[in-house]
């Protein structure tokens, strides 16, 4: 028992320094996680076990829920053809891009090759949304059409992640018909389930959305498909309700990000090998190299096209071509499922980082665009500027 205890405390010392870290540095604290969890694993001798990998899946679920809710539908609505368009070809191009390389050059199986599509099609909506924020870009057009092309581009990483790897039975019958109804019932169920409780010590509101994911979590494994996938869906069925009214939505996320995502992503890291980066960082280069091109060949004449300015045509482009939550979840589903053997996943996550910090860098150091805010949009910017300070 004394084992656990400090075992326990080992991890959450790793997330409590990631924390810190990443207030002083200013780096998303998802990818501190991963490399504190790398050195925990490599020089600690932190591996997952049975209650670590729980942790890390119910983290991992509630992210991608909470990550669904923050897709706003009036913003999809009113750029429908432009966020449409670059969100669908920013999943595609890459995705396909990637596995051409690893089965085609590489000589990697299909399923192997497939989760590095998957994993490499993704955009990170926690970097771009941190950026948008820091930048008062979230309240500008340009900043509007770039977190719905997000979101449109992981719901096809997502979808893919559901639907490649499933088990076509009885069983994704089930799994579909259950989340069909579910998309269904619950945006007209929660309002009313949630005014009926109100806000108790005992929180219903969050054990009733728990019961939920798990359930059709449940009913994903059984399909072979992956419990992020409903709970994604999920959460963009009720981002309506959930855009007017943040408590809940808060109270999930404190839960989630103090005790639940900080195990998902230091396991990532802990699974990461020191001496497979040393020997393939040509491979991870080129990795990422691929993912970059492929975006930039999908999404560059789409912003061009809809007439973008060039600045800001590159900065989008560069935004899109970030990654790391959900390319880590498909790293890791490849990984748990014995898809990808652990050099491979290695490649992977490591490819994911340098995507999430190397076009971040370049889109903010040398192609922030001069946007024209509108008087209301100007002031809502002020706010939050005297708000941070």
């Amino acid at each position: 028992m004394e084992t656990l205890w400090f075992t326990s405390a080992l991890w959450v010392g790793l997330a409590l320094a990631s924390s810190l870290i990443s207030i002083r540095v200013g780096v998303s604290v998802a990818l501190i996680e991963i490399v504190l969890g790398s050195f925990g694993g490599n020089l600690l001798g932190m591996a997952p076990n049975a209650w670590v990998n729980y942790l890390a899946g119910v983290g991992a679920i509630l992210l991608t829920f909470l990550a669904g809710t923050e897709v706003d539908p009036a913003v999809v609505r009113k750029h429908f053809r432009s966020t449409m368009s670059i969100g669908a070809v920013g999943f595609l191009a890459p995705y396909l891009g990637v596995l051409g390389y690893a089965h085609y050059g590489l000589g990697w199986a299909w399923p192997q090759a497939q989760i590095a599509g998957i994993a490499l099609s993704t955009t990170s909506v926690a970097v771009v949304y941190a950026v948008m924020v820091e930048t008062g870009f979230n309240r500008a057009e340009m900043g509007k059409i770039i977190l719905a092309g997000c979101f449109i581009n992981d719901i096809g990483t997502v979808l893919a992640l559901g639907v490649v790897f499933a088990n076509y039975n009885l069983w994704l019958a089930a799994f579909a018909a259950a989340t069909a109804v579910a998309l269904w019932l619950v945006p007209r169920f929660i309002p009313w389930f949630f005014t009926l409780v109100r806000e108790r010590v005992s929180e219903p509101e969050v054990k009733f959305l728990l019961l939920l994911l798990f359930l059709l979590g449940g009913l994903a494994a059984l399909a072979n498909s992956e419990a992020v996938l409903p709970a994604y869906l999920i959460g963009m069925a009720l981002a309506p309700y959930f855009l007017k009214h943040k408590a809940v939505a808060l109270r999930i996320r404190a839960m989630a990000f103090t005790l639940l995502t900080p195990f998902y992503f230091l396991k990532a890291g802990s699974l990461v090998k020191f001496e497979t980066i040393a020997a393939a960082a040509g491979l991870i280069a080129v990795f990422l190299a691929v993912k970059m091109a492929t975006k930039f060949a999908g999404i560059w004449p789409l912003t061009l096209a809809f007439r973008f300015k060039r600045r800001e045509a590159m900065y989008t482009t560069l935004m899109m071509s970030t990654g790391l939550t959900f390319g880590t979840i498909s790293a890791l589903f490849g990984l748990t499922n014995g898809i990808v053997d652990q050099d491979q996943y290695t490649v992977l996550v490591a490819a994911v980082i340098g995507s999430a910090v190397v076009p971040t860098i370049i889109a903010q150091k040398w192609f922030q665009p001069e946007v024209e805010f509108s008087e209301d949009e100007s002031a809502g910017r002020g706010s939050e500027s005297r708000a941070e300070a």
